[in-house]
C-alpha cells in the first residue's frame, strides 16, 4: 500500500474519531493531512521505500494560539494511537529521516520552507525560495482543514507571483543557452569530455526547472526530478534522461528540448521567437518583468 493511502486509512480509522471524541470543542480548528518531506508525500514511494520511515502516521497542524491552549493534550492523545496498523509498525527514524508526522504548529511547518511561517512578503523573498522547497510545502494531501489557515498558506504558495516566475524562467533559459547550446559543443570540440558532461547536466537542471515553471508547478529535488518529469511531459523527460545518461551524444536532444520549451514560452506570450538561440530570448523574457528591482537583478540566479 502506498504511504499516502496508509496514512489516510489510519487517520480515518483512528485519528478522526480521536479528534471528534476527545477534542470535540476544538475539531473546527484542527487541520490534518500528510504534506512535506518524503517520497510518500509526492506519491513516488515504492517497495524500495519500505526500508525506512514507512509508517501509518499523519500530520496535525494548529495555530500558535491553539497549540498553547490544547496542543500538548493533542500530542499526548496522538501518542496513544495504535503503534501498529495494517501490519505496519511504527519504526525508528533513519539517520536522514524526517519527523514530519504528529502535532506541529502551522507556523512551525511553513517556517522550514519560507523562513517566516507564512507567505513570502516580497518578490525578493519569493525569489530566494528554492523550487524544491516549494514543491515539498505544497505536495501531499490535506485531509481536513475546517479553519482554513493551513490551506490559505498552501494555496498561496502554489501561486508564485508572475514576475518571479518570469525572472526564474529567464534565468533557466540563460543557463540552458550557456551550458547546452554554447559550452557543451565547445567542450566536445576541445576534447574535454568530462567538462562536456558537466555542461550537459547543468543544461538538464536548468531545462527541468524551466519545464515545471512553464507548467506553473515546482520541480522536486534531484532524487525525484525525473519521476516528476515523466508525469509532466514524457517525451521531454525521455530526452533529458538521454542527455544525462549519455552526455557525449546529447547535441540533438539539447536542441529539441530548447525548441520545445521555447515553444511553450511563446505560447504563453512570454516572448516572440526571433531565433533558436536562447540567450537573447532569456533577456527578452527578463525585460517583461514589471518589478524593476527584480528585473535589474543579474539574470543568472
Amino acid at each position: 500500500m502506498k504511504g499516502m493511502e496508509l496514512s489516510r486509512a489510519f487517520y480515518d480509522e483512528y485519528g478522526k474519531p480521536m479528534i471528534e471524541t476527545e477534542f470535540a470543542e476544538y475539531k473546527g480548528r484542527i487541520a490534518t493531512g500528510l504534506v512535506g518531506h518524503g517520497s510518500e508525500c509526492f506519491g513516488f514511494d515504492d517497495d524500495v521505500s519500505l526500508d525506512h520511515d514507512y509508517e501509518a502516521g499523519f500530520c496535525i497542524w494548529l495555530t500558535d494560539e491553539d497549540d498553547r491552549e490544547f496542543g500538548f493534550k493533542l500530542f499526548r492523545a496522538y501518542s496513544r494511537l495504535p503503534q501498529e496498523f495494517m501490519g505496519v509498525k511504527c519504526r525508528q527514524k533513519s539517520m536522514f529521516g524526517a519527523d514530519c508526522r504528529g502535532v506541529k504548529t502551522i507556523k512551525e511547518f511553513y517556517s522550514f520552507y519560507t523562513g517566516t511561517g507564512d507567505l513570502p512578503a516580497t518578490n525578493r523573498a519569493w525569489l530566494a525560495l528554492p523550487d524544491f522547497y516549494l514543491a515539498e510545502a505544497t505536495n501531499g494531501e490535506v485531509f481536513d482543514d475546517p479553519l482554513g489557515e493551513f490551506t490559505r498558506i498552501r494555496e498561496g504558495l502554489k501561486a508564485m507571483p508572475e514576475d518571479v516566475r518570469r525572472k526564474k524562467i529567464a534565468s533557466c533559459f540563460f543557463g540552458m543557452a550557456q551550458a547546452g547550446q554554447y559550452n557543451y559543443s565547445r567542450c566536445i570540440r576541445h576534447g574535454e569530455t568530462a567538462a562536456a558532461a558537466v555542461a550537459a547536466l547543468e543544461f538538464v537542471k536548468s531545462a527541468s526547472q524551466a519545464a515545471f515553471l512553464l507548467s506553473r508547478r515546482y520541480a522536486p529535488y534531484y532524487k525525484w526530478l525525473f519521476r516528476a518529469l515523466r508525469t509532466l511531459d514524457a517525451d521531454l523527460c525521455a530526452r533529458l534522461e538521454r542527455i544525462a545518461s549519455a552526455p557525449a551524444n546529447a547535441a540533438e536532444d539539447i536542441e529539441a528540448v530548447c525548441a520545445a520549451l521555447l515553444s511553450a514560452a511563446v505560447s504563453q506570450g512570454l516572448c516572440a521567437q526571433p531565433q533558436d538561440y536562447l540567450e537573447p530570448i532569456a533577456y527578452a523574457i527578463n525585460d517583461t518583468v514589471t518589478d524593476g528591482d527584480l528585473r535589474n537583478l543579474p539574470i543568472i540566479l
